[in-house]
């Protein structure tokens, strides 16, 4: 995605290949025309939106191959008045430029009350009555909706006092009510806004005069916590271990809430999947080896004083004629949680995709789940594009959620199926909002375990905001020999589902875990950067019986150390140093290697587990001479230190991660790297606001 046009969510089926009308879109505050970042944009045609986007930092959104046709375009923004553009004609080859303009409004977004004082005063009558929460919380709306939009906010017992909760000034500056960025209505006293709390997008609550608000939208979401890897002291731990992750769903998760305008939440953010999102160009494994693999090392960006190592799994990529038959099992979330533009019409644009990919050899089944599970489609060739997709196009959502049954008719529905040569997968697609049945993240976790052995591969896609379960998700796909991708937008559905497909799909190497051996002749102590949820035991790495992760068709595999070099006089931990670990010292410090890698992996249909064995030599380069790929990943991490706040950030700072990522953005040809430094820049942006408060 080139110049800034990103963050573009289609969801109907009427946008597919092939088609060239492009129309290019400028959000606008009416009354200063100032743009407004970060509003939506949805396309309507007969009353039907079939597509949405949101503005990015300078207000701007591009919705391009779109049919010939007769388009309405309508925007929408905290604090604003709905703006409509109608009648626009798209023709093939054009592009059409829009702007919208919006009116502010008096009218803020609903705000939840979890605690407050009494007696409450009533916003119209100012009388000293006492109310309930939920009369308090409407009144409260009410009085955000009035005309009066000076005195917008929530009263207080206090009657002289009058205190509001979200709001702006009129030249559309943030605020952030725990780590949401709203805007709200014009016109608002200074006075009133300085009474904010600002969080800088944390999910820091606000406390007004004793009063806890916590803003609607991310509140129910839900992340399993991540403790930082630590610096390990080489003499007491000579190996590190992990199993690998090509998952990459927390970036494009971390992307939706920064083009949402938020900091996404500390234990959103996973560095390894940030690195492993993005491609890096490492050669072609050799005909005989699944992999190749390359290493380097340099000094440390954030941290002179430590060194850097890079580590790039490359596996071999199998040509999409060349591929295995298809057994695809689609198990789709139609709860009454998925009824968002978001959620299932996104889903199904998302699958259309896919189908559009498939051929005659392939199958597709779809089980459905909501209060039950259904088969809704019973295996379909891959030819009968027109059923497979009717079938999508029917689906609604409604009811509770029995994700557990779903997931044992899916399997069920594969298992009968089963390819013996082929590829056998079930493809989850949900909020991850299960609530009947089999629920708890253990209970899902163990059943998705114990089809491992059917040789049924999983990938799960995650949809949503506001009660999006990442956690269980993540558990589901590292428990079912799987991948997890989080799909934002319909560019993001054609990366997994199209343009990486082989990847997604073909698993051509299950089990694969990584141990590194340090000398401890030239290492003090190493920190392992990311991968927490990955690390295994050392005994574990010679386990075939131990689960570790897939990577698929020409799928690449990332990894970074931090160390400390042995001659550092850091103290590291309160430790004694062993006293026999000195007698090797003096037969390890006359090698010049710094470690040895190993690799073990299993081929798909394998119990019996592979390995490979390389070393680095101590041939440290500086840091402007090491590949693009090395420099890129550096950036990823720096910006992931600093999205967590890391003890381990150093020097981080905004400004070298967008320094170092323009430089490492090498080809490009699909734009994502450009993408990268549009998002650091924006966070940036976030910094500077929160600064000047």
């Amino acid at each position: 995605m080139k110049k800034m046009f990103f963050a573009i969510v289609f969801l109907g089926n009427t946008l597919l290949f092939g088609q060239t009308g492009f129309v290019k879109i400028k959000i606008a505050d009416k009354s200063n025309n100032e743009t407004i970042p970060f509003a939506n944009v949805s396309i309507e045609v007969k009353g039907k939106i079939i597509a949405a986007g949101t503005s990015n930092i300078l207000g701007e959104c591009m919705f391009d191959s779109l049919s010939p046709g007769i388009y309405n375009f309508k925007s929408n923004y905290v604090g604003y008045q709905s703006s409509e553009i109608t009648g626009v004609n798209v023709k093939n080859g054009k592009t059409i430029y829009l702007e919208i303009k919006m009116e502010a409004a008096a009218s803020l977004a609903e705000i939840e009350i979890v605690s407050y004082k009494e007696p409450l005063i009533d916003p119209d009558t100012k009388s000293g009555s006492t109310v309930t929460r939920e009369e308090y919380q409407h009144m409260a709306v009410k009085n955000i909706n009035s005309s009066a939009a000076t005195t917008a906010g929530i009263y207080q017992s206090d009657e002289s006092q009058e205190l509001i909760i979200r709001g702006a000034r009129q030249d559309g500056t943030a605020y952030y009510v725990d780590g949401v960025r709203v805007i709200g209505s014009a016109g608002v006293p200074q006075s009133a806004v300085d009474q904010l709390t600002v969080a800088n997008g944390t999910g820091v609550s606000n406390d007004i005069n004793g009063q806890r608000f916590v803003s609607k939208g991310y509140q129910e979401e839900e992340y399993q916590k991540i403790n930082e890897n630590e610096f390990k002291k080489v003499k007491n731990n000579p190996f590190s271990t992990f199993s690998i992750d090509v998952d990459a769903a927390s970036y494009s998760n971390i992307r939706r809430f920064i083009n949402g305008g938020n900091l996404p939440p500390k234990d959103a953010v996973r560095i390894e999947e940030m690195i492993n999102y993005f491609s890096y160009d490492y050669p072609k494994p050799k005909k005989d080896q699944p992999f190749s693999i390359t290493s380097e090392v340099s000094e440390c960006p954030w941290n002179i004083k430590h060194q850097l190592i890079h580590i790039g799994l490359q596996g071999k990529k199998i040509e999409t004629e060349n591929l295995a038959a298809n057994n695809l099992v689609f198990l789709i979330d139609v709860s009454g949680s998925m009824d968002s533009p978001d959620k299932l019409p996104l889903l199904k644009s998302a699958l259309t995709l896919l189908v559009e990919q498939l051929r005659e050899e392939d199958k597709v089944s779809i089980v459905v789940y909501a209060g039950a599970a259904g088969l809704v489609l019973s295996p379909t060739s891959g030819s009968k594009k027109d059923k497979i997709l009717a079938a999508i196009n029917n689906l609604n959502a409604a009811g509770s959620t029995a994700g557990g049954e779903g997931i044992v008719l899916a399997y069920k529905i594969a298992k009968e199926n089963f390819i013996k040569s082929g590829n056998n997968r079930v493809i989850l697609a949900t909020d991850g909002d299960f609530n009947v049945g089999v629920s708890s993240d253990e209970e899902l976790s163990n059943l998705i375990e114990g089809k491992r052995k059917d040789r049924i591969f999983l990938t799960v896609l995650g949809f949503g905001t506001g009660n999006y379960k990442d956690s269980k998700m993540e558990q589901l796909a590292d428990k079912g020999n799987g991948n997890y991708a989080y799909i934002d937008n319909i560019l993001e559905a054609k990366k997994v589902l199209v343009k990486e497909m082989g990847a997604t799909l073909y698993t051509i190497a299950k089990d694969v875990k990584i141990q590194v051996e340090f000398n401890p002749a030239k290492i003090k102590a190493f920190r392992l950067i990311g991968y927490e949820n990955r690390v295994l035991a050392d005994e574990d790495f010679n386990n075939d019986k131990k689960d570790a992760g897939e990577i698929g068709s020409g799928h690449a595999v990332t990894a970074l150390y931090e160390i400390i070099p042995s001659s550092s006089d850091e103290v590291i931990d309160n430790i004694d140093s062993l006293k026999y670990q000195k007698l090797a010292d003096s037969q390890a410090s006359q090698s010049n290697e710094l470690m040895t890698i190993k690799f073990r992996y299993k081929e798909p249909n394998d119990t019996t587990s592979k390995l490979i064995v390389e070393t680095l030599l101590d041939k440290p380069l500086p840091f402007a001479a090491v590949s693009n790929n090395f420099k890129f990943a550096a950036a990823v991490i720096e910006f992931g230190l600093l999205l967590k706040d890391s003890k381990y950030k150093g020097t981080s700072n905004y400004n070298e991660v967008i320094a170092m990522a323009k430089k490492a953005k090498g080809g490009d040809e699909d734009g994502y790297r450009a993408e990268f430094v549009h998002l650091v820049e924006t966070c940036e942006i976030f910094s500077k606001e929160a600064a000047k408060k």
